[in-house]
């Protein structure tokens, strides 16, 4: 979809849909309805959900997603919000490139190392 053929969607219109069942995000400027998607989510629902219907560019950063999750993202788009800035897109190299992980990705990696190894001491 070119940037002309994108619908305009105002930022009201987008925190209309902040239910799980029907949530749309902004993300670099773009709409995205995440809806379909929610149940597969490998960080779970509520996180997703925490920014439904909001401008969700600096948590899915923040998170440091894979190049897959970028082009997960591309299949869900809808539009672009009205005055949004879009902003290149960091992908997971361009996120290495710049001093690697960020701390909420390498705090998420250790809880789930120390969940494993707790899981798997106590069968």
């Amino acid at each position: 979809m070119s940037e002309e053929e994108l619908r305009v969607i105002k930022a009201e219109e987008v925190a209309e849909h902040n239910t799980a069942s029907d949530l749309w995000i902004v993300y670099n400027g773009r709409v995205y309805d995440v809806s379909p998607y929610i149940d597969e989510h490998p960080g779970g629902e509520e996180v997703v959900v925490d920014v439904a219907g909001t401008d969700a560019t600096e948590a899915f950063e923040d998170i440091g997603h894979s190049d897959d999750a970028h082009e997960i993202l591309k299949g869900l788009l809808i539009g672009k919000v009205e005055g949004g800035v879009v902003k290149d897109a960091k992908t997971a190299s361009a996120v290495a490139e710049e001093g690697g992980l960020s701390m909420p990705l390498i705090g998420a990696i250790i809880f789930a190392l120390a969940a494993g190894a707790y899981f798997f001491l106590n069968q």
